[in-house]
């Protein structure tokens, strides 16, 4: 009666399994049903405040060059009855103004890379949404025989703003010109020589945890396969481990040199428009948010100036480490948040550069053609979605990152967190509970679910809240580190390699 009774506690009641697969059900008939009427993705770009440059008609540009429509002559069908009709050109300074016009939603749908534009803002505040809600539903309900379906959410934000970004990668590999391809390869080396020189540098320097996490995997794991019967070191080594997370590393790098590469650039236009002394600084915030971010982690600063200030002679705790990592995960995601509400700021700037190659043009000596002069303002709109994937998909990385390394890393929202237990949970009731349930036939169903919680508890034993600290924390200080790497790169090369 007593084991019976037990593994009914074992058992989670089916109404706790479903609050979870309710949000998850609920939130895709939103995305089905709602998203496609009252958008964030559309609303960023399409509520009035971005305005984009029109091309000038053929027929303007020949007014202010004092041409008129030519009429079709006899020699222009002298060759076979072949009219040839050369293209208009006209003078490179003449006196052009060009026309603005707030972006519609009929304008937006012909945009390059829309529809990945809108599915990834949309299902990132879908993902967001369903992560806080079931925060609420732990911190209320506490359950702690369910898996967390927010970080699938998470997971699937990250593969889809990884893909978005290696689909936008690969378009610089296909230009036959190869100069983007010259660049992308040349940073991907720089962050593997950077992620392996890090990777090697002892945690003195950066707290990230990620060399006893991987001990605390390697020790769970040969315990599991010895009571499997098998003889095992481990499943893998700490070189090849450190080996394939630098070739992560450096994809991640080459992934984000062009998103890094064009922040610079609209963060200096974006200055430049801006007259007010509160935009300019949160431009300024905007900018150097990564390397805030990169150096939370960073452990002489965080333990001898912030958890550990020298106040006199003795150094007084400000902060315990559990309250640090509180704060750091707040500060990451205020960061975020400012990043975002910075967005129009900086999309306007890019779309800014229509007028600014029409004013760099007039500078200029010779002659354009009318074509050529209209495919180079169009071509800035034409792009506009593409720039702000490089901007919000670095963005969205770095949020649903940090989501999953407070789920995963078991901290905790509070400023001052209660203790948390990282011991791998026993499994040898669950096994003795299997064994008494197997002799009766009503129990085959029981013991099916025991046998899963088992083999769950097994995976929860070999991958701790321990491994996913560290091996989360680097990733996100990494995001970070490549974003603000390249971004300062392009800020040098857009202020002073471009004037030069």
């Amino acid at each position: 009666m007593f084991l019976h009774v037990n593994i009914h506690w074992l058992i989670p009641p089916q109404g706790v399994i479903g609050v979870q697969l309710v949000v998850t059900m609920v939130m895709a008939s939103i995305i089905q049903k709602i998203i496609p009427h009252y958008s964030l993705a559309r609303w960023l770009l399409c509520s009035g405040s971005l305005r984009w440059y029109l091309h000038p008609t053929e027929e303007e540009l020949r007014i202010l060059a004092g041409k008129q429509q030519k009429g079709k002559s006899k020699k222009d069908r002298k060759y076979n009855g072949h009219i040839e009709n050369k293209p208009l050109t006209i003078p490179k300074d003449i006196d052009l103004h060009l026309e603005t016009k707030s972006i519609t939603e009929i304008d937006a749908l012909a945009l390059h890379y829309f529809p990945e534009y809108q599915w990834l803002v949309d299902f990132t505040v879908a993902a967001t949404v369903v992560y806080l809600v079931t925060e609420a539903y732990y911190s209320w309900v506490k359950p702690s025989q369910e898996m967390n379906i927010s970080i699938v959410w998470c997971l699937l934000v990250l593969a889809f703003a990884i893909k978005i970004l290696f689909s936008l990668t690969a378009h610089y590999f296909k230009v036959e010109e190869g100069g983007e391809r010259s660049v992308c390869v040349t940073f991907g080396f720089f962050f593997f020589v950077k992620a392996m020189t890090i990777l090697i540098v002892t945690e003195n320097y950066l707290e990230f945890g990620l060399e006893s996490g991987f001990s605390n995997f390697s020790e769970s794991a040969v315990q599991f396969f010895e009571k499997q019967g098998l003889e095992s070191q481990g499943p893998v080594s700490k070189l090849t481990f450190k080996f394939f997370l630098a070739i992560l590393c450096s994809f991640i790098g080459a992934f984000l040199t062009f998103p890094g590469l064009r922040l610079a650039q609209m963060h200096l236009d974006a200055l430049s428009l801006s007259t007010e002394k509160i935009t300019q600084t949160l431009l300024h915030i905007n900018f150097l948010a990564p390397l805030l971010m990169v150096l939370l982690w960073v452990k002489p600063i965080t333990k001898d100036y912030i958890m550990n200030p020298p106040l006199g002679k003795e150094n007084v705790p400000l902060m315990s480490e559990a309250t640090f990592d509180t704060l750091r995960l707040w500060i990451i995601i205020l960061l975020c948040a400012l990043r975002l509400a910075m967005m129009r700021s900086h999309l306007q700037a890019y779309l800014n550069l229509a007028q600014k190659c029409v004013d760099q043009m007039k500078k200029e000596v010779g002659r354009i053609s009318t074509v050529e002069l209209q495919k180079m303002v169009a071509r800035v709109f034409y792009y506009l979605c593409i720039i702000a994937l490089q901007y919000v998909a670095p963005l969205v990385m770095l949020l649903h990152m940090t989501l999953l390394l407070k789920t995963l890393g078991n901290y905790s929202w509070g400023i001052y967190p209660e203790a948390t237990s990282d011991l791998p949970v026993e499994s040898s009731p669950l096994s003795n509970s299997v064994n008494s349930e197997s002799s009766s036939d009503d129990g085959k169903v029981k013991v099916t679910v025991i046998q899963l919680t088992m083999a769950l508890a097994s995976l929860k034993n070999i991958f701790t809240p321990l491994l996913f600290r560290g091996l989360l924390s680097f990733l996100t200080w990494w995001i970070a580190a490549c974003l603000f790497s390249t971004s300062l790169f392009g800020l040098f090369y857009h202020q002073y390699l471009t004037v030069a």
